[in-house]
């Protein structure tokens, strides 16, 4: 998920910092976005907004390295969790110091720029989050939630195109089954969704 966002704000971005635990990764991910690859000293000094890309299990380890970082700072950093079931309140304490935090929940369609992007936040300036939501404008479209709500938006946003991918299977399935290539029913069956999607959203 932190690649497709990557690739969606690259032009949205006024610099692209990126750091991974596989170097090799991150340099493949800078030679293709034109970004730069930094130590994880630079990245909290240089950034606005700090995406922490790392599966929940990850989150506590990675943020107790950047407490001395981050507490360190002039201004105040605005970190960005995307860990799915993990609370505002959590990264917080877990980071162990001020900043502002946002909890945004994609889905994979932010790689090309048609996802929905959840987020609530806390300890963020207006205008810093007026910034942020124009930035994930580039992902596709964005929502705030209260925060008890995230998990439930979360289940039809986030998970909710693998179901879409299953049903586009089931369908291209039949038209193979009735004789279409599969090329062809695997066209028609996303266009077709494409379609039905489209006339959802302006009926909303």
């Amino acid at each position: 998920m932190g690649s497709a966002l990557a690739r969606a704000l690259k032009t949205a971005c006024e610099e692209l910092l990126l750091l991974s635990r596989t170097p090799a990764k991150a340099e493949a991910l800078a030679k293709e976005l034109d970004g730069r690859v930094v130590s994880m000293k630079e990245l909290v000094e240089r950034s606005d907004v700090l995406f922490l890309g790392v599966k929940p299990q990850g989150l506590g380890a990675l943020l107790e390295e950047l407490h001395p970082m981050v507490e360190a700072r002039q201004e105040a950093l605005t970190l960005v969790s995307m860990a799915a079931g993990v609370t505002i309140a959590q990264v917080r304490a877990m980071v162990g110091c001020a900043c502002g935090i946002i909890r945004i929940m994609p889905n994979t369609a932010v790689g090309v720029r048609e996802g929905m992007v959840l987020m609530c936040s806390e300890g963020v300036q207006q205008s810093k989050l007026v910034a942020f939501e124009q930035l994930m404008k580039a992902c596709g479209s964005v929502d705030t939630l209260p925060e008890a709500l995230m998990d439930a938006g979360s289940a039809v946003s986030g998970c909710g195109p693998a179901f879409v991918q299953m049903f586009l299977e089931a369908l291209a399935d039949g038209g193979v089954a009735c004789g279409l290539p599969r090329a062809k029913a695997r066209l028609y069956a996303a266009q077709m969704v494409a379609g039905a999607a489209k006339e959802a959203l302006l009926a909303a």
